[in-house]
């Protein structure tokens, strides 16, 4: 089952499955499903880096199908609201997908768009926190021109994305290996 390993995804949860050193301060993405981290509800907090209060929010949820989730223009401490935040403008949308091919065959897809200024006032690691490597290239891109800095970052989040699907890809084999053959 692909669906539980999408449950978890977030820094300080099961992590991105993707590379751990870059996105989520070297601490390695679970190997296993995490029962308790399969509840998450629309408006809930999914850290995009380690110690972050604030970064994607869930935005839709339909289970075994769909998880949709944004990055609100808003920050947590301009609005505490996280659903008054989704109904403003947002930075980005990146919603990860399953279609069903067949009963044991699943297609995991990824689908993101960022807003032209995305990186614009970006929520800030807490200021007692050392910013990790994503942070500080994130940092540097925000000073780029727009036509510089997008070839960049679509390439960087095209090699961490498609990292992330095979990661999960990964897992999900394996635990159905496993439960075969038990």
């Amino acid at each position: 089952m692909v669906w539980p390993w999408i449950l978890q995804l977030g820094a300080g949860r099961a992590g991105w499955y993707s590379f751990d050193r870059i996105d989520n301060g070297g601490v390695p993405s679970a190997s296993v499903i995490v029962p308790e981290l399969q509840r998450v509800d629309v408006g809930d907090v999914l850290p995009a880096v380690p110690g972050a209060v604030d970064a994607f929010l869930v935005r839709e949820i339909r289970p075994h199908e769909a998880l949709v989730l944004v990055v609100p223009r808003q920050t947590a401490a301009e609005e505490q609201d996280p659903l008054k935040r989704m109904s403003g403008p947002l930075r980005v949308v990146w919603t990860i997908f399953l279609e069903r091919i067949d009963g044991s065959i699943t297609r995991l897809i990824a689908r993101g768009r960022v807003g032209r200024n995305w990186l614009a006032d970006s929520p800030n690691a807490p200021q007692s926190q050392r910013l990790i490597f994503i942070e500080r290239v994130y940092s540097l891109l925000a000073r780029l021109p727009w036509s510089a800095m997008l070839p960049i970052a679509l390439t960087g989040h095209y090699l961490m994305e498609s990292r992330m699907l095979r990661g999960i890809q990964r897992r999900a084999e394996a635990d159905a290996r496993e439960r075969r053959l038990r």
